[in-house]
Formats: C-alpha cells, structure tokens, sequence
C-alpha cells in the first residue's frame, strides 16, 4: 500500500513539472510587442475605413491582455483624471473611447506604425518586464510621438503570452 501511495506521489510530481509553463523568451516578448503594434494600428485602420473597429479593439483586449486570467495594471498614456484602466472595458474605452469620459480614442487616432526600441527585458522564467521607448508614427502628419513604456507578461493559459502591466507615459519636459 505504502509502494502505491510513493508510486502516485511520483506520479503526480512528474506530471505537475510537465504541466508547468514552459519559460518565457526574449523572442516571444519581442513577437508580442510586434503584435500588440500591429494590432493598434488595426484598430485605427478599421476606424479609418469605416469598419468595425470596436470589434477590432475588443479583440485586441481580450488576446493580448490577461483581463480573463487575473489582475491587469493598465496605466495609459493619455490619462490624467482616472490614470489607471483596471478592468477590459476601461482598457477597450481608453483605445478607442467609452466608458471613460476623458478616453478619445488613442488607437484611432490613427497610427501608421508602431515601432519598440526597448532599453532592456528581464525574463524570470513565468514572468517578463520589458522598458523603453515606443514610437507611434502620426497617420496625419507622418511624426513620430515618443513614448516611454514598461511592459510586463505572463504565459497565458493558451501558452501565449499576456499583458499584465502596461505603464506608458511621454517623456518629461522640464518647465526651467
């Protein structure tokens, strides 16, 4: 009986070490910024053309940020009386406006391009942090904005990776 109970134990450690997720890697980081670039200039696209661009948007916020599995800390660029987007609908509201009064739509400004100059990206094995600058290229103008950004992800339960912390803000310009 005690051999049986050993046997399961075993058993069951093994397949709780393979069921673990597999370790982030600076390529998947770099994949999912590539994407989420490409996914804001969809959003302003499908604006642009008339499309269904909330839809765009949704989807957007439900694949690439891990409302659905757990706490997601949003802290957008253009926000300054409710700073934080804690829930999907917030996050959906800020890209292409909403439930937020203050929220015009940042995705539909629109953007042309979306390009990452990231300063560094720390892996922790389930878990990654990505900061740097970010350049949205102006559809209107063809002029870059500069933006500073920190990322974090976590491994989805879809083996994808998910956005659970977004802080971007414009760099500081002294007043002096």
């Amino acid at each position: 009986m005690q051999l049986k109970l050993l046997i399961s134990s075993l058993l069951l450690a093994i397949s709780t070490v393979a069921m673990a997720a597999k370790p982030i890697t600076e390529e998947e980081v770099l994949a999912a910024q590539k994407t989420w670039g490409e996914a804001i200039v969809a959003i302003g696209k499908a604006y642009v053309a008339k499309e269904d661009y909330k839809a765009v948007a949704t989807k957007t916020v439900e694949t690439l940020y891990g409302y659905h599995e757990g706490e997601v800390l949003f802290k957008p660029t253009k926000a300054s009386q409710q700073q934080f987007r804690l829930t999907k609908e917030e996050a959906i509201s800020y890209f292409i406006s909403g439930v937020i009064p203050e929220d015009h739509g940042f995705a539909i400004q629109p953007w042309t391009n979306v390009r990452f100059e990231n300063k560094d990206i720390i892996i922790d094995s389930d878990s990654a942090i990505a900061m740097g600058n970010y350049y949205f290229t102006d559809a209107k103008t063809d002029k870059e904005a500069k933006v500073e950004f920190t990322f974090g992800y976590k491994r989805g339960v879809d083996d994808n990776l998910l956005i659970n912390l977004h802080h971007s803000s414009f760099p500081y310009t002294p007043t002096y």
